[in-house]
């Protein structure tokens, strides 16, 4: 029988422990030896207040823009919290951005009416495209840090943009011996699936403040897009590899594809020697 495909190979997940299975999983599947150290964890925002004011006025918004399963996971229990229910959502568009969002919300029982061929901000606006925005109110539930493109090029077209926090992702306290321990020697891939993934591991990686420690370009790192990789690059991580689709299954995908075409290069040489 052929050896599994990522067998042997030491791979770090650095997503929250709650979402960590849907990458670690898979990747145990296809031989991995999977590291988890989540690098965020997901926490309630310092006050309700702008997202609980945002829904006591649904009425006032044409359309509704999720662009993480995080955020409308918050959305629900603020509904919930306020005594409402997703039927008070029936008069709104609503935009996933990414099919893990869309799924999220079409498990709750939210219509989703449109989701970008592209999973990133950019794509969102690429979809609505031709659209007349014109003073349109836009709710968008979502983390405290995020990029600004969205907002600020609907507002330029004429929308009405209401950005109000849903929740907040921190480091979380991890035990240095035992990530230094973990890290050496280092791992044969640390994935990102988010900007704040490489930042917070990058911070991790400095508090060991060893002149041994791993250094950020001792990392060979895996991304879920184009917007990560340009983080993780901007930190000073060796991109290997980036999803061509910006989702989990993507990234599983595209590790499986590096490894395959490093193994099939290391083999090359034998056969021409044969």
């Amino acid at each position: 029988m052929s050896a599994l495909p990522l067998a042997g190979k030491r791979i770090v997940v650095t997503r929250t422990r709650a979402q960590s299975e849907a990458l670690a999983g898979p990747l145990e599947a296809l031989g991995a030896q999977v590291i988890s150290i989540p690098a965020i964890e997901v926490r309630d925002p310092d006050s309700w207040t702008p997202l609980d004011s945002a829904l006591a006025r649904l009425g006032e918004f044409d359309v509704l823009v999720l662009t993480s399963v995080n955020g409308v996971q918050k959305l629900l229990e603020r509904l919930a919290a306020a005594g409402r229910t997703v039927a008070d959502l029936q008069h709104l568009e609503v935009a996933a951005i990414g099919p893990a969002t869309a799924a999220e919300l079409q498990a709750a029982g939210i219509g989703v009416d449109f989701i970008p061929k592209s999973y990133r901000a950019e794509g969102l606006l690429e979809a609505l495209e031709g659209r007349s925005l014109a003073g349109k109110r836009f709710l968008i539930p979502r983390a405290r840090v995020a990029r600004d493109i969205v907002p600020r090029v609907l507002a330029g077209r004429g929308a009405h943009v209401e950005v109000v926090e849903a929740y907040q992702t921190v480091l979380p306290d991890i035990d240095r011996q035992a990530l230094r321990a973990i890290l050496d020697p280092p791992p044969d891939l640390v994935t990102f699936t988010s900007s704040s993934t490489s930042v917070n591991f990058a911070r991790l990686i400095e508090a060991l403040n060893e002149p041994r420690a791993i250094r950020p370009g001792d990392v060979r790192a895996a991304s879920i897009g184009p917007i990560t990789s340009e983080t993780a690059r901007s930190l000073g991580f060796q991109v290997v590899l980036e999803a061509a689709e910006y989702t989990i299954p993507g990234l599983i995908a595209a590790i499986r594809d590096y490894f395959a075409s490093r193994q099939d290069s290391a083999s090359r040489p034998d056969r021409q020697r044969e």
